[in-house]
């Protein structure tokens, strides 16, 4: 039903699925740099076809609105919300005798910005496990977000600028919203603030925002990316990394950040094994993760395997 070939491609319509290289038929379940390429023809989620063309430019698209099937190529195809970013999609394909889910990035709690993921059933279950170690178990996520907004405030408190660290893709709309929600205007760094805008023309309102220019009101927050630098004209200023990554307390050295939160758009440790029971498949492969959560899986029972290791280019 499916190979790899330095990526996944479905066997059937030889479609490649969030391939990083220029493809003739591609699905990207959402339009993080790294899941995407100029594709000659896309699948996608309406949301992530004007994402992709934001970064990208114009390109061919095949939209797929969540859970409106489409028969494509031998299969049937479904979109299935993700709750990773806005129009993240799980991948649902069936030929008849078999279904194979691909989750792509996702998360199961709730999101301010993003569709609340959904898991259906499937034979075959392809799950990326980015937090697949037991280590990695996040806090409820109300507690991440007060840590959020008392770092922040704080900070407006003590007179300088809180600048949360955040990907423009995404993480930066989430806490955008967090913050104007809390009554916390914001300002954002171009790349992010540009972003904002794809939002908000598919219906999304991040509140109060307006473009970094430069200066930062008193009372304002600044939200940039991590590669944004370290704004030296707006003086004293806190940095605040919100990253599931935080849970470990090392992080925020890594990060060059003064505080990081935990707060996640990807599945935690619990939010995985959570997700293969509500799919029930067969058989489990296991993408983007450390290799030990195959072995978390096979010791609960499952029939786990691990996929996009070097030699894996032959038919499953």
């Amino acid at each position: 039903m499916f190979y790899w070939d330095n990526g996944l491609v479905l066997t059937k319509p030889r479609l490649a699925v969030d391939s990083s290289r220029r493809q003739p038929r591609a699905f990207i379940s959402h339009a993080h740099s790294d899941h995407i390429a100029r594709h000659e023809y896309a699948l996608c989620t309406p949301e992530t076809a004007l994402l992709y063309q934001h970064r990208l430019g114009p390109r061919p698209t095949l939209p797929l609105p969540y859970r409106q099937p489409i028969d494509w190529g031998g299969l049937r195809l479904t979109a299935w919300p993700a709750g990773h970013c806005l129009g993240s999609a799980m991948l649902l394909a069936e030929d008849g005798d078999r279904s194979l889910l691909y989750t792509g990035d996702f998360k199961l709690g709730e999101s301010a910005t993003a569709a609340r993921a959904e898991m259906p059933q499937a034979d075959i279950l392809i799950i990326e496990s980015t937090y697949g170690h037991p280590d990695y178990r996040l806090p409820p996520r109300q507690q991440a977000i007060d840590d959020l907004l008392r770092l922040v405030r704080a900070t407006l408190a003590d007179g300088a600028v809180p600048v949360v660290v955040a990907y423009a893709l995404g993480k930066g709309q989430e806490v955008t919203r967090l913050l104007t929600a809390a009554g916390l205007p914001v300002v954002q760094h171009r790349s992010v603030f540009e972003v904002s805008q794809v939002y908000e023309a598919c219906g999304v309102d991040l509140g109060r925002i307006a473009p970094f220019t430069g200066k930062v009101e008193p009372g304002w927050t600044l939200v940039a990316p991590p590669n944004a630098g370290t704004f030296e004209r707006v003086g004293r200023q806190v940095r605040i990394a919100a990253t599931g990554w935080a849970v470990d307390q090392r992080s925020k050295y890594r990060l060059r950040v003064d505080h990081a939160v935990p707060l996640s758009d990807h599945a935690d440790y619990d939010e995985l094994f959570e997700a293969v029971a509500r799919v029930a498949p067969r058989v489990v492969y296991c993408t983007h993760g450390p290799e030990s959560f195959v072995d978390c899986l096979r010791e609960a029972g499952y029939d786990a395997r691990l996929l996009g290791r070097p030699r894996q280019g032959r038919l499953f």
